[in-house]
């Protein structure tokens, strides 16, 4: 017999529908894949614009901060400094006979350990808050470097009630996206100005873990800082003692 009248062999239908599948499949996934390519690569240059723009409304704040200064100089009045809208608060003592109120406003706070900082929006009822937990935190105003540090180097998320590491922008964007946060440099934004989704993104942050400071403190926790301690209200000095526990 001749090869040309070998009988034909057929591949059977179930091998033919699961390549069709496969295919189809793949098909689907390069697809995926590069409308998934298109949509970072435009978020990227939102991202980059973003930055862009708040790093220019910060040099431009401070500029206005530094021309008022001077003119209160040349005219020979006084210039008021603007009250503060965030503080950053850190835990520095331990539980050792503490008073249940007490333990309870630092449980809100999300203090729970020692060396934890938060950001804390100013008002009425945090300044309360603080006021009976004053001989076991220290606070003050963090600049904008102290707020790009922290979270770049020890920001963390709270998804689902899990501790995820700020590893990639789409972790932010997948959780407040909805609010227009896509990214870490929004996130700095809202929290350094207080902005009118601080209290969404300052909840999306899991309590930052700071390390004791380099030399230590002064040894005199049981005192408040304007007495030559360590509790309490410092200022802009926190900004100093964060780099040496970052």
């Amino acid at each position: 017999m001749s090869a040309s009248n070998a009988t034909k062999v057929f591949a059977p239908e179930t091998v033919l529908k699961n390549r069709k599948v496969n295919a189809e499949q793949v098909a689907q996934r390069k697809a995926e894949r590069a409308e998934l390519t298109k949509k970072r690569a435009e978020t990227s240059k939102v991202i980059f614009k973003r930055a862009e723009q708040y790093l220019q409304e910060a040099i431009q704040a401070e500029r206005a901060l530094v021309a008022a200064r001077r003119e209160a100089r040349a005219t020979g009045n006084f210039f008021v400094e603007a009250e503060p809208k965030v503080f950053f608060v850190v835990r520095i003592k331990g539980i050792m006979k503490m008073p249940p109120k007490p333990r309870k406003v630092l449980q809100l706070l999300r203090l729970l350990q020692i060396n934890n900082g938060v950001f804390v929006r100013v008002n009425k009822a945090s300044l309360a808050m603080l006021q009976l937990v004053l001989p076991y935190v220290t606070f003050g105003e963090a600049n904008l470097k102290t707020v790009r540090e922290l979270l770049y180097k020890r920001g963390f998320a709270k998804v689902n009630g899990q501790r995820i590491p700020l590893y990639d922008n789409s972790v932010i964007e997948n959780s407040l996206g909805k609010l227009g946060l896509i990214c870490v440099e929004d996130i700095i934004h809202e929290i350094f100005t207080c902005g009118p989704h601080f209290k969404e993104a300052n909840a999306f942050l899991w309590p930052f873990k700071l390390s004791n400071p380099n030399g230590g403190f002064s040894g005199r926790k049981v005192r408040n800082f304007i007495e030559g301690g360590d509790t309490g209200y410092r200022g802009d000095f926190i900004n100093a003692l964060v780099r040496k526990m970052n």
